[in-house]
């Protein structure tokens, strides 16, 4: 069930930085929202560059504001090279509060 899911279409804006996701965060408040499918296409590639502290900084709003995010889409393209990226995936789709799914439908499974 997607009922309490704000699915964000691909082609807005890109989240980039801690201003974007508070600009998404404030758009998702008021619908009734407990999470945030964000298409992998909206994210920069700093976001998988662990290095930047991107992600840290994205995540950390949406889980001060209760708000769990999921990240759609392929994102092999970042796994591949990196075992540090694998391991953090892995480790955050044990958690509550980020997920990386392949589409929807993966979503809705896990939210079930």
């Amino acid at each position: 069930m997607l009922d309490d899911v704000h699915v964000c279409p691909p082609d807005g804006p890109p989240l980039r930085e801690e201003r974007d996701a508070l600009d998404l965060i404030a758009e998702t408040w008021g619908r009734d929202a407990a999470w945030v499918a964000v298409p992998v296409e909206r994210l920069h590639d700093d976001f998988f560059a662990l290095a930047t502290g991107v992600a840290g900084q994205i995540t950390q709003k949406f889980a001060n504001y209760r708000l769990g995010l999921a990240v759609v889409g392929d994102i092999s393209r970042f796994t591949a090279g990196s075992a540090a990226v694998r391991a953090w995936v892995t480790e955050a789709n044990r958690g509550r509060e980020l997920w990386f799914v392949r589409d929807l439908d993966e979503l809705a499974a896990r939210r079930a």
